[in-house]
């Protein structure tokens, strides 16, 4: 019985807290994705429960052994995709930072981050600014990486360089969204070049 009363006092603490999601030890060095990624209806692909930028992030999760931060916001939930990008340019145009979930993640331990979204409006959206705010990458590899459906990596390598200034930030990726679900392989050859 106190078993089962842990497991569901566990279980609830981690919907209401954001936390960093441990996963393997087959990293080389200690690495973390940290991402967004939107679910329900996309470009192309139509309405999925799982984001693109998700996918992407859980495959290098599983390749390489990161840990996990995702960038969560209740913002955007169940929004059609025309509203969605007309809400996602106003916040770009006016500089809004969106609030996320919970709180930013120590990355005083990761020698490596992964930084991962779709591109809105020619770069990150606008909350994961937001966490840039709350995050100190000096010293660090960063590595970008997008989801798209035409924009590439847009300017998010620049933006996260002006984010970051003091961090190394390189080996940057984008695959189509339309592609991710059958794309495992595109990522893996991606990390192996890194």
């Amino acid at each position: 019985m106190a078993v089962v009363v842990l497991l569901m006092a566990t279980g609830c603490n981690a919907q209401s807290k954001q936390e960093v999601k441990p996963t393997n030890s087959k990293a080389m060095s200690k690495s973390i994705v940290i991402f967004f990624s939107h679910a329900g209806d996309n470009y192309s692909v139509g309405n999925i429960e799982v984001g693109n930028t998700k996918i992407v992030a859980d495959y290098i999760s599983d390749i390489i052994g990161a840990d996990q931060f995702e960038i969560v916001t209740h913002k955007y939930d169940g929004m059609a995709y025309t509203p969605l990008i007309n809400l996602a340019k106003e916040e770009a145009n006016n500089g809004e930072l969106p609030p996320y979930e919970g709180q930013a993640p120590d990355l005083s331990q990761y020698d490596t981050v992964f930084i991962g979204g779709p591109v809105w409006w020619g770069t990150y959206p606008q909350v994961m600014f937001t966490l840039f705010k709350d995050i100190n990458l000096d010293g660090k590899t960063v590595i970008p990486f997008t989801t798209h459906e035409g924009s590439g990596l847009a300017s998010c390598v620049s933006d996260v360089k002006r984010a970051f200034p003091k961090a190394n930030v390189t080996g940057s990726f984008s695959i189509a969204g339309h592609d991710v679900r059958s794309g495992r392989a595109r990522v893996e050859k991606w990390l192996k070049s890194l």
